[in-house]
Parts: structure tokens; C-alpha cells; sequence
């Protein structure tokens, strides 16, 4: 059975309700999910995963949440990511989608093979934003 980790932060909920979402998708094709709050998360989570999602939305002038996931991000090596499938979430308010254009190449620069550009979605999720976590979920988990 393959893992996939699904780290978030989320302050409004917005994103926890879409990292949820991407947990689902990856259960429901049969993977082993382990979904975690950033704070609750250790590297070790990322190294021993097959894949993994990672949660965030957009903060200030779009960049990631400076205080816990941030850190945690900028903690990740290619020893980690190296070769790996990785998904990247969050929900913005303002803005273009920067802040996830930036993580997308962030995480490419470690080696992580990168599903798309990043699911973003403004404030609330929709009903298809939710369909989006769960088939994000599921193609981590093929």
C-alpha cells in the first residue's frame, strides 16, 4: 500500500477543509494517509512517504505562513523530495497565485516532481475545488 502525507496550515480552515479532501481522494484509490497539521509534522513524515501533499494558503503579500510552515518548508532537502511525487493546496484572498507559482518551483528545485501548478482556490472552496483535492489525492496515490 503506498503512503502519502498530507501536511497543512491552515488559519481560517479553509485549507484544512481542502487538505481533507486531498486525504479522501488518496484513501479512496488505497493508499495509507497519514494528514497532519504542520505543527504536528516531522521531516521524517515527507522522507517515508511515496507522495506527498503539502497545504498552505496565501499570507500577506503571497508567501507561505512565515511562522510554522514556512520553517518547515525551508527544512525540507532533496533527500526528502528527491524524485517524489508532491501536491501543493491552499485558498488566497487577494493576488494571483504567486505565492504557489513560487512553492511549485521551490519544491521543483528539490527534485520533487510537482503535480501541476497547484491547486488554489479563492476563500471558501467550492464544491469543484473540493473535486479538484479529491482527484489531486487520488493521482498522488496511483
Amino acid at each position: 500500500m503506498k503512503k502519502v502525507a498530507v501536511i497543512y496550515w491552515s488559519g481560517t480552515g479553509n485549507t484544512e477543509t481542502m487538505a481533507k479532501q486531498v486525504a479522501k481522494g488518496a484513501e479512496d484509490a488505497g493508499a495509507e494517509v497519514t494528514l497532519k497539521p504542520v505543527s504536528e509534522a516531522a521531516s521524517d513524515l515527507v522522507k517515508e512517504a511515496a507522495a506527498v501533499a503539502f497545504g498552505c494558503p496565501a499570507m500577506g503579500a503571497e508567501v507561505l505562513e512565515e511562522n510554522e510552515m514556512e520553517p518547515f518548508v525551508a527544512g525540507l532537502s532533496q533527500a526528502e523530495l528527491g524524485g517524489k511525487p508532491v501536491g501543493l493546496f491552499g485558498s488566497y484572498d487577494w493576488g494571483d497565485g504567486q505565492w504557489m507559482r513560487d512553492w511549485a518551483e521551490r519544491m521543483k528545485g528539490l527534485g520533487a516532481v510537482v503535480d501541476g501548478e497547484g491547486l488554489i482556490t479563492q476563500l471558501v472552496p467550492s464544491t469543484e475545488a473540493l473535486d479538484q483535492c479529491q482527484e489531486l489525492g487520488k493521482r498522488l496515490a496511483g
